[in-house]
């Protein structure tokens, strides 16, 4: 028993640690820093990708609201990838004004095969882009999106995340879980570390990056979540990503439980791939650059999934401890709510926090806010179902509404990020 607790507190240790970590960095996001100076002046010029699969239902709204944006309409291009598509796709694309792609191949049909059979034939045309951006199908995009991020390349940034807002925080409390959820991950992590000089992470869509990145080889990612692997593969090679409040991208979430499980299962699963395939890369990364970025690219990696098993077996000594006798009845309440407390009653404070902040309506999220540790619950279930059973097929999210950039315009309640 007692090398038993000897192992606990070691553990208790471990995890007290990373989180107190985690919570110094996410006090820099209230830290508002001066803009970059600008190291060149000029519009450069973009690509919108966007990898489509069977999404006749949405594509118009995202190619209008690309249509309607504030940079000059001579120095951007809408691509849409349709792929391995079966629907009208592609005609639908096309007479919306987006030059259309086809790619058929049902055995490689994630958005990172897409992107690379995409950008290498640009590549090999020696096409005469200076960056591209990528969006979902369902997206959105704000009509300053391409010259805020225009702004970001004359800083001298390459690779940088815009901001991903939420079409439908208010549809039930599946939307509203993504929102908070989002929202929380935009301020706390993303924003302080990008105010620190760390590195925040690519976000699934919405982000852009200097053509001159892929040229050498291409988009090379073999996961299901292909954004966070471009991001360890940046943060390996010393590289930070940027990161633009001001380039806000609207995304729709699903509103059905199967198809958020579904899609965040994938999530998980890809976590897990990237976690084998990068975790001794990165740490071998922060053993020779010695920065901060990269250790804290390593921390990211091992505190989703390690971090969750070390909090289990914590949770399993408590337990072993209590069954042998070696803490009272007291002592083993007050042990398990050290975990539950934190886990499904701070996120509500913490959301509350992040929403007073970005001044967001509250009363329309009260339900959704009060679900959150419901949403948050499922997603730990889904980790621990994850270590076992690993689902690595993509499944299409069904889109059931037709929203359009003014209904967000109008809908929208920010006065500053």
């Amino acid at each position: 028993m007692e090398y038993l607790y000897v192992i606990r507190e070691a553990l208790v240790w471990v995890v007290t640690i990373f989180w107190l970590y985690q919570i110094m960095i996410s006090l820099c996001s209230l830290v508002k820093l001066k803009d970059k100076p600008l190291k060149v002046n000029k519009n450069h010029k973009f690509m919108a990708i966007i990898p489509a699969h069977n999404e006749e239902t949405v594509i118009v709204n995202l190619i209008e609201s690309l249509k309607n944006q504030t940079y000059d309409k001579n120095l951007y291009d809408i691509y849409v990838i349709a792929d391995n598509c079966t629907d009208d796709t592609a005609r639908v694309a096309k007479e919306a004004g987006a030059i259309v792609y086809k790619r058929f191949d049902p055995s490689k049909k994630t958005k990172g095969y897409a992107l690379n059979w995409f950008l290498q034939q640009k590549i090999e045309e020696n096409a005469d882009y200076d960056a591209f951006c990528v969006f979902d199908a369902d997206n959105i995009v704000d009509k300053n999106f391409i010259k805020n991020m225009n702004k970001k390349l004359c800083q001298g940034e390459d690779v940088v995340q815009g901001y991903r807002d939420i079409k439908n925080p208010t549809d039930n409390w599946i939307t509203a879980g993504y929102a908070i959820f989002y929202w929380t991950m935009h301020r706390f992590y993303h924003l302080a570390r990008y105010n620190l000089g760390l590195s925040p992470l690519l976000n699934g869509t919405g982000f852009m990056v200097r053509f001159d990145v892929v040229k050498p080889e291409g988009w090379q990612t073999k996961t299901l979540t292909e954004d966070i692997e471009f991001s360890l593969q940046r943060i390996i090679k010393g590289k930070r990503l940027g990161w633009a409040t001001d380039a806000i991208v609207y995304d729709e979430q699903p509103t059905g439980f199967k198809q958020s499980w579904s899609q965040r299962s994938r999530w998980t699963v890809g976590h897990i791939q990237c976690i084998g395939e990068y975790t001794k890369k990165l740490a071998k990364a922060a053993k020779e650059n010695k920065t901060m970025m990269n250790f804290d690219g390593l921390l990211y990696i091992i505190g989703s999934i390690p971090m969750f098993i070390i909090t289990l077996l914590i949770l399993l000594a408590n337990f072993l401890m209590y069954a042998g006798e070696g803490m009272t009845n007291v002592e083993f309440i007050y042990n398990i709510a050290m975990y539950l407390c934190p886990t499904f009653l701070l996120p509500i404070g913490t959301a509350l926090i992040v929403m007073a902040l970005d001044r967001r309506p509250i009363k329309p999220m009260i339900k959704g806010l009060l679900c959150y540790p419901a949403f948050m619950g499922t997603w730990l279930i889904i980790n621990f179902k994850s270590l076992f059973k690993r689902t690595t097929t993509w499944e299409k999210i069904e889109h059931v509404r037709d929203i359009k950039i003014a209904e967000v315009s109008e809908a929208t309640d920010v006065v500053e990020r």
